[in-house]
């Protein structure tokens, strides 16, 4: 009996010896690495306890100490390993020369859920047909005005307002949530044909917007936490996934009374709208499809998807981009002077009813800003709306930084880290210099696509991106030409966590009207 007691002791000795020994050479071989690869964990302990600086640490702490590519180990069995990568030779790779072996893929799709087959999450032949119809779509003779249209008409009986009454009071506004407010109006009018009024000076609660910004936080919880772990939550229906669920029927309660409106209105000439031209688009585009593609394309699902991407990537990528920008000129005003001058020298200043002057503008005007286009090209190299892109190798691969990619893993590619590269940038990739975007000539300096990745490169580059880049100097000049602003004292700015790159704190400011004389 002591014989079988004392075996049983040095059995488990011998294990925690054993145990102990593996710890302490996984920690000496991991010294030098910013996140050590611990037994059993990985290196999850190292992310999640540099959370706070996310962006930061992955682009200062692990990929500039890396070459510009990281293999991350998640835990044991929880299918988290993956490689993060800034390399622009890699991101080219990934993006244009072997796009087709690497798609969003049934990972990302599974995550994304509630973009259900639009663009956005799609692969393959149904990618390629949305994207074609989506490309005609905004072609459009009426796009462009319609663009124009909705962008004057939320400024002024929105924005604009908004901004005077805050002037008027003198009292601290969060300039980020009157932009969001700002685009979750301006892309429901420009997409479902609907105004939701979410900005005004009572700034009301819509429930539809708080479904929305619901969703998008418990879809970074998905990115996080192991795949078992929300799966789990999603089956209990508890926590984030509990937040998902009911935000998700919420908004689809929104969009599939929007699409059946808009289907019993086809005939009707009405205001232009996204939706509708799409569904118009549908019927008289031909294309080569498979039957189930085409069965797909016809029903209300796939249009509440289409929906839903539209308004994914034009609702709060452009607030998103244009609260930086306000916080960089706010903080640099020598680049504040140059743009008032350049706004002053091109753009026609108007009257109102009560005589009070104001700065407006068209498409046309806003496209001769040469120095402010460059200083919001400057805002989206250093905080890119979508700092991230998430992509899996469909075969096994070796990238042109000599790294084995196996078949079906995970490669981030991280554009925050990207907009500040020395090798790309140069010693002052981390200042904010508009002029390093405009040529001796004076127009802007082309950079490619797979370094300057703020619209993403290859194949799947946003369409919309001189669209976006139009209704961010709408709202640039508008806000710089009739206002001063000033951010609050002692107010921190910092990145969120979140899908798409908000500030943690809103961002709070002053206002003060310039004087128009």
């Amino acid at each position: 009996m002591a014989i079988t007691f004392a075996y049983g002791e040095m059995i488990i000795a011998t294990f925690l010896i054993s145990f102990l020994i593996i710890v302490l050479h996984w920690s000496l071989s991991d010294r030098n690495s910013p996140m050590r690869n611990w037994p059993v964990l990985g290196m999850l302990p190292g992310l999640l306890a540099n959370t706070w600086h996310f962006h930061e640490f992955l682009a200062h702490d692990v990929l500039k100490k890396n070459r510009g590519t990281f293999e991350f180990t998640g835990p044991w069995f929880a299918q988290m390993d993956l490689i993060i990568t800034s390399d622009p030779m890699n991101v080219h790779y990934i993006s244009s020369k072997n796009f087709s072996n690497y798609p969003k893929g049934p990972d990302f799709r599974m995550i994304m859920e509630p973009l259900g087959d639009g663009v956005l999450n799609a692969d393959g032949d149904l990618w390629k047909i949305q994207r074609k119809i989506i490309h005609s779509v905004m072609k459009h003779n009426k796009f462009e005005s319609a663009l124009e249209k909705v962008a004057h008409q939320k400024m002024e009986t929105g924005l604009i307002p908004v901004l005077d009454h805050a002037s008027e009071l003198g009292t601290v506004v969060d300039l980020q949530d009157v932009l969001k407010r700002f685009a979750f109006d301006n892309i429901c009018l420009l997409v479902l044909g609907i105004d939701p009024n979410y900005l005004s000076v009572e700034f009301p609660q819509t429930v539809y917007a708080n479904a929305f910004n619901t969703m998008e936080q418990a879809l970074l919880y998905r990115h996080i936490v192991p795949k078992i772990c929300w799966k789990l939550q999603k089956w209990l229906q508890i926590g984030e996934e509990k937040k998902l669920s009911s935000a998700w029927k919420t908004f689809d309660r929104f969009l599939y009374e929007r699409i059946s409106s808009r289907k019993a209105n086809m005939e009707k000439e009405e205001e232009f709208d996204l939706l509708t031209a799409y569904m118009a688009e549908e019927e008289e585009e031909e294309v080569k499809e498979n039957e189930q593609i085409s069965a797909l394309r016809k029903t209300d699902k796939f249009l509440r998807d289409t929906a839903f991407s539209f308004l994914g990537a034009g609702n709060d990528t452009i607030s998103s981009g244009l609260v930086w920008f306000f916080w960089l000129v706010a903080t640099h005003p020598s680049v504040e002077n140059k743009i008032l001058k350049e706004i002053k020298a091109t753009i026609a200043m108007h009257k109102k009813e009560d005589g009070e002057r104001r700065f407006f503008f068209n498409t046309k005007q806003v496209n001769n800003l040469v120095y402010l286009h460059a200083a919001l090209c400057e805002t989206l190299r250093l905080y890119p709306p979508v700092p991230y892109n998430h992509k899996i190798a469909a075969q096994a691969d070796i990238l042109p930084s000599g790294h084995h990619i196996k078949k079906n893993q995970t490669v981030l590619i991280s554009y925050y880290a990207m907009g500040r590269m020395e090798e790309i940038w140069g010693n002052d990739c981390l200042e904010f210099k508009p002029e390093r975007w405009i040529s001796e000539k004076g127009c802007i300096v082309h950079v490619p696509t797979y370094k300057f990745t703020a619209f993403h490169a290859g194949p799947r580059n946003c369409l919309g991106k001189d669209k976006a880049l139009i209704q961010m100097k709408m709202v640039a000049s508008a806000v710089i030409g009739n206002y001063h602003v000033k951010v609050a004292k002692g107010h921190p700015v910092l990145p969120r966590n979140s899908i798409v790159l908000n500030m943690k704190y809103g961002l709070k400011v002053q206002l003060s009207k310039r004087s128009l004389l």
